[in-house]
């Protein structure tokens, strides 16, 4: 399920949605705040190109949203009906968790939107 060759290798690694060689970030760390939307522009194993088009990462902000959901249902659950808390504490949950896991909705949004354009090639895989 998460091999080479699968969208979601392609969304949780954030390599290239071709070839899956190579990180499409220049720091593949997203708690580094100020690289966070910092991209190469093609890939080097396969020189597909990120930016199909200017701004075509505004499309992720859509995406952006479903994800940020489902963190804060999973963070309203996990405080509300497993721990107990009152629904005050529950809502700091859900900000607090939303405040730490930005960097990572991002990104997450970001692979999403780009694997729903491209798709793996497995001539692209291991280009000499």
């Amino acid at each position: 399920m998460f091999k080479k060759g699968s969208k979601l290798y392609s969304i949780f690694t954030g390599t290239c949605p071709k070839c899956h060689e190579e990180s499409m970030y220049t720091n593949p760390n997203p708690y580094a705040i100020s690289k966070l939307f910092s991209m190469h522009e093609r890939c080097s194993n396969c020189d597909t190109k990120y930016k199909i088009e200017p701004s075509f990462f505004y499309g992720s902000m859509y995406v952006s949203y479903g994800v940020g959901i489902a963190f804060a249902v999973a963070a309203f659950i996990i405080s509300y009906v497993f721990l107990g808390s009152s629904t005050t504490t529950a809502f700091v949950a859900i900000i607090f968790t939303l405040v730490v896991f930005y960097p990572i909705i991002v990104r997450l949004s970001r692979n999403i939107w780009i694997n729903i354009f491209m798709s793996y090639d497995k001539k692209l895989a291991k280009k000499d």
